[in-house]
């Protein structure tokens, strides 16, 4: 089987634009304007988020009691009124058929355990004799979300039911499934019979686990074992003290990043979001300019997987400009040994420093975040970023300016090795630099 997530997914999710209601017109129009305008540098998923089988979904919550739309085993299913293709018992098939056929990949999210629904009903699991009120574990709840029980992991039919629940997924086609309400608190037995049926399903399907409030790294070989992507935080909105709460954890777990097994900093809270989400009305993301660079460099020298929340085609061109530069897609997919170097307060904020290099070259990449609210000029020694390796170090860097406007007008100025950078950084922003060797 080949190794899945072998670099972190980069992709569009429907969570921060629409929150439970999307469309299948809205996963469309999202879906073509990734494949026409950032496929070429490397996003290439769609992710249809929360509770699409509620054919009453609303924005700003939750429904209690929803008349969920449900298959013969408990399973479920695509709201027709609001995903026309899935009629006559096709599911998310067509769906899937239509994102391949542009070359993308598709996701979906699902809650931990059984709907409600289905205990209610005591409709019979697929393939046993038993029924969900054997699956369930009643005392088992979501502290948000009224939708499911958990399931009762000491009876088998709870592995049965999942089972089937990914078999049906697969026979749609998903290439991700992002479930819900397992890392806060941690179901450390659902996550393992969570990946017990992707293997047992037969199909690649990535494993995304969330939200990973307060989330230890006391859990990371388990996790590694069983997932490719685990949040690391609650849901992030557009607000600078959600992105630079990231900075601490990402500095914490971006050491133990590899191939295959990616903690997630959340979505991308970027162009025009809250259309009918759960937080916050209509709007273009509320972070600066600077913020907004701050936070795509600090999740790709992080290697979090990227997931856009906003509505890719009314979003504002600087956003789309900003997701389809270059150096974010490959400095996401070959970057090695991202880390934070150093940290300082120096009173009016925070300077920080992160590194990675080009696995083939001798390129060192390089992001100097400020976290004070007015700009600043800061002489950083050359040394302090490209330290002093036991191989002779090379006598000259040439650097380049990642978030640049690309046009080639831009000059590189060369470095001796023992000079300083001299780097203008703005508020709440980032310098994102190449350094070349020679």
């Amino acid at each position: 089987m080949a190794l899945l997530a072998p670099t972190p997914p980069m992709g569009w999710n429907s969570w921060d634009c629409y929150g439970t209601t999307v469309t299948e017109a809205e996963v469309l129009a999202n879906a073509r304007f990734l494949a026409e305008h950032l496929l070429p540098t490397g996003w290439d998923t769609v992710v249809v988020d929360i509770a699409w089988y509620d054919p009453t979904a609303r924005a700003h919550g939750y429904n209690a009691g929803a008349p969920l739309a449900l298959d013969a085993h408990g399973r479920p299913l695509p709201a027709e009124n609001r995903f026309p293709s899935a009629a006559g018992g096709h599911g998310f098939r067509p769906l899937a058929d239509a994102l391949h056929a542009l070359d993308l990949r598709f996701g979906v999210h699902v809650m931990r355990g059984i709907p409600r629904l289905a205990v209610e009903r005591d409709l019979p699991v697929r393939g046993t004799t038993w029924t969900a009120r054997d699956a369930a574990d009643t005392t088992s709840t979501c502290a948000w979300n009224p939708d499911n029980y958990g399931l009762d992991h000491d009876h088998p039919a709870a592995q049965a039911y999942l089972d089937g629940q990914v078999a049906q997924l697969a026979g749609w086609g998903v290439d991700l499934v992002k479930v819900d309400d397992m890392l806060a608190p941690y179901h450390s037995r659902a996550i393992e019979a969570w990946a017990t049926a992707i293997e047992r399903s037969g199909r690649d399907i990535v494993l995304s686990l969330s939200p990973g409030t307060h989330l230890s790294t006391a859990h990371l070989d388990h996790l590694r074992g069983r997932a490719q992507m685990w949040r690391i935080s609650d849901d992030l909105w557009d607000r600078w003290e959600d992105v630079h709460a990231q900075l601490t954890r990402l500095a914490r777990w971006a050491p133990h990043q590899r191939p295959g097994a990616w903690a997630d900093a959340d979505m991308l809270p970027l162009g025009r979001i809250g259309i009918r989400a759960e937080r916050g009305e209509d709007r273009q993301s509320r972070l600066t300019p600077d913020e907004q660079r701050t936070l795509l460099t600090l999740w790709v020298m992080a290697r979090s997987p990227l997931m856009m929340g906003g509505d890719l085609p009314t979003s504002d061109p600087a956003t789309v400009a900003l997701l389809a530069n270059p150096a974010v897609g490959h400095v996401l997919r070959t970057g090695q040994d991202g880390r934070e170097l150093l940290r300082e307060d120096l009173g009016d904020g925070e300077l920080v420093v992160w590194s990675a290099h080009a696995p083939t070259t001798r390129t060192r990449y390089v992001a100097v975040f400020w976290t004070g609210s007015a700009p600043r000029r800061h002489s950083l020694p050359l040394t302090s970023v490209v330290g002093h390796p036991a191989a002779p170090a090379p006598e000259k860097w040439t650097v380049r300016d990642l978030w640049d406007s690309g046009d080639g007008e831009t000059s590189h100025p060369t470095y001796a090795a023992e000079d300083d950078l001299d780097l203008d950084l703005p508020p709440h922003g980032v310098r994102w630099l190449a350094l070349d060797a020679g």
